[in-house]
């Protein structure tokens, strides 16, 4: 089997945790190359290959084909636009890019240099995910009507978080998180084109939101929430996906985040019933589970990254970057939302 052999630029943090272990488990990839400005030396000997401290140089090696950036937001576009001009295919964290302007120009430089430019919304590729998105396209619980997304965790300040610096991430628990949910959402649902929200700081102490919360409207009408949290007990957030239907509803518990468990549930029931003054709520067992299987997410994504550049394989389920773009550009149309205290089309 071909193989896509890959750098990582930026290989701590959530590359180490769940990235590089998953890509080391996809059947057509290989890692040749890791970089990283605090840890390099632990890093290239834990994954033996050779290590690097400054991007440039990972991409002079002559074998990389392909880089995974996992850096902090502020770096990614002049990363992406050394990367294309070296020739060398992108598959970059989340966001794009701090913001739609500089996505954009990221974007041209990757088609400048004909390569492939894709983001890593990883959620869409849990097998529950894929199993609601059949759910829906079967018919079984109707039209959806609505739809609520969570994600949320508790994340105190930390010296050096860049994530808690608005100059290095853009943003806090909604650039952050909320954007998963909206790529999430658009995959099962469709495009959104009208936002509402509210972004605060309420418990934690730092300059970026630590509450977002955004009332979405989708093209076909279906109305959403979703709910990010940056100042919630991690336990207490049970990360729920709900999608109700004009004949039934989805729940899944435990599907959304970094993992590729929990549970997955679908209630359906016939078309043309009749109105039921009682309204009862105490039938039995309403809802049915539901299987899948389980598919590590990140593994899935560096799969169908690699079939894409060395088969010319676009699967639909992979993000491209004007995708990419518009995810970004729904997360400033949100945080203007906040800020002008109105909605926004997007």
């Amino acid at each position: 089997m071909k193989k896509l052999k890959w750098g990582v630029i930026g290989a701590g943090g959530i590359a180490d945790r769940r990235t590089i272990p998953a890509l080391l488990q996809a059947q057509n990839c290989e890692l040749c190359a890791v970089m990283d400005v605090h840890n390099v030396e632990a890093l290239s000997k834990k994954y033996g290959v050779p290590g690097y401290s400054d991007a440039a140089l990972l991409l002079e090696h002559p074998g990389v084909q392909a880089v995974y950036i996992a850096t902090p937001v502020h770096h990614h576009l002049s990363q992406i636009q050394a990367a294309a001009a070296a020739g060398k295919h992108v598959l970059v964290e989340k966001p794009l890019c701090m913001t739609s302007a500089e996505a954009r120009e990221a974007i041209a430089a990757c088609r400048q240099g004909e390569v492939l430019l894709q983001e890593g919304y990883m959620m869409r590729l849990h097998a529950a995910h894929q199993r609601i998105l059949e759910v829906i396209g079967s018919g079984r619980i109707g039209k959806p009507v609505y739809v609520r997304a969570q994600l949320s965790c508790w994340y105190p300040r930390i010296d050096g978080a860049w994530r808690q610096e608005p100059l290095k991430g853009g943003g806090g628990a909604l650039i952050d998180m909320a954007t998963h949910l909206y790529d999430l959402l658009e995959m099962l649902i469709g495009r959104i084109r009208l936002v509402g929200t509210r972004v605060s700081t309420q418990v934690q102490d730092y300059p970026v939101e630590d509450s977002a919360t955004t009332l979405l409207e989708f093209e076909s009408g279906c109305h959403g929430t979703v709910d990010t949290f940056y100042c919630l007990p991690d336990a207490a957030s049970r990360t729920r996906l709900e999608i109700y239907g004009s004949r039934g509803a989805v729940l899944s518990e435990g599907t959304i985040g970094q993992g590729s468990d929990g549970k997955l549930e679908v209630y359906s029931e016939e078309a043309g019933r009749s109105y039921e003054a009682g309204q009862r709520k105490d039938v039995e067992t309403a809802f049915q589970p539901e299987t899948f299987d389980r598919v590590n997410p990140y593994t899935r994504e560096c799969e169908l990254f690699a079939e894409a550049v060395l088969e010319g394989a676009r699967s639909v389920k992979i993000n491209d970057a004007d995708h990419g773009l518009h995810i970004l550009e729904v997360a400033e149309a949100a945080y203007r939302s906040s800020r002008e205290n109105r909605f926004i089309e997007v």
